[in-house]
């Protein structure tokens, strides 16, 4: 199961009391109270599991260490350990309460979410030639807390979008072996599925039906997994009654969500070619082609066509790495 967001709470250490101590040696009656050690940070750092988040599914606050008391003989107390958590490349971490949000968008980078309190001085701090013997000392100072929302979406080069049932989980599984699951009715692809065609990522979106940008069916849950891709291919079922509606529908959708979703580049596959004859595979290519004129007419079962999927990809991304 992926977890694509989550709400937690995110709290900083506090810092250690400062000390108030003397040197109890006869003659020596100076102050000795050392400082207390700053509380630990809270940071998220970028992993390329996806799944990451599925850790704040039951557990839902996280403390950082916190920083310990000042002791005797100027001793400084230890800071807090920090706490990193890790969230998956491609995380939106929306902080509620200041209504600031930050991305973490590569491997192993590491964002600063919640800093520890401060440590408090110690009375030797606060010593001076008027004040030999300062019973000053500060309380160590509160890490911040914060709430936050954490929002999954996926960074991937090519998204497969289009209605229930129109064949994009079969395609990904022949294309990478990413093992989505496939059966003949909607919805069956209840969250996002990724394949790695020779390092091109590429993301099943779950089908997607009319009123998804307000909330219906699968809904705006997975249109957001569409912002980050950087060419879409539009699978549309050759079992379709009207192909146009439900290229529409689908471009509908994308657009009321975000209307530059529906600028990306993009590419039209008349899947399971396998069910219809050759003339109608070529009259409704060409009336997909009065759409967009990137169309292709594939079926997982022609090796063929699949061939020429992967040709494609191949130069999708060769124009990518350019």
């Amino acid at each position: 199961m992926l977890i694509d967001e989550v709400k937690i709470k995110l709290q900083g250490g506090n810092g250690g009391d400062g000390c108030v101590a003397f040197n109890k040696n006869k003659g020596e009656k100076g102050p000795t109270g050392g400082n207390g050690g700053n509380g630990g940070n809270v940071y998220l750092e970028g992993t390329s599991n996806l799944t990451a988040l599925n850790k704040f599914r039951f557990k839902k606050e996280f403390l950082a260490g916190d920083g310990v008391a000042g002791r005797n003989k100027i001793l400084d107390g230890k800071n807090g350990k920090d706490l990193i958590l890790k969230v998956p490349i491609g995380t939106v971490a929306h902080n509620l309460n200041t209504r600031r949000d930050v991305e973490i968008v590569k491997n192993e980078e590491k964002i600063l979410i919640a800093r520890g309190g401060k440590g408090g001085k110690g009375n030797y701090f606060f010593r001076s030639s008027i004040n030999t013997t300062p019973k000053e000392f500060e309380k160590g100072g509160n890490g911040r807390d914060f709430d936050f929302l954490l929002e999954l979406r996926l960074i991937a080069d090519v998204g497969l979008i289009g209605l229930p049932s129109a064949g994009k989980s079969s395609l990904l599984n022949a294309l990478t072996k990413a093992k989505a699951k496939v059966a003949a009715y909607p919805f069956t692809t209840l969250e996002p599925n990724l394949g790695d065609f020779y390092g091109l990522i590429i993301a099943d979106i779950p089908g997607l039906i009319e009123g998804a940008s307000s909330g219906k069916g699968l809904g705006i849950k997975f249109l957001r997994h569409i912002k980050r891709t950087e060419i879409l291919i539009h699978c549309i079922s050759s079992e379709s009654e009207n192909l146009s509606n439900d290229y529409q529908a689908i471009k509908n959708e994308l657009k009321k969500y975000e209307l530059k979703l529906a600028r990306k580049r993009e590419y039209i596959f008349l899947t399971k070619t396998d069910l219809i004859g050759e003339k109608e595979i070529k009259e409704k290519v060409g009336e997909l082609k009065k759409i967009n004129p990137n169309v292709l007419a594939i079926s997982i079962y022609d090796e063929d066509s699949i061939g020429r999927v992967k040709k494609l990809l191949r130069e999708i991304k060769g124009g990518l790495q350019k």
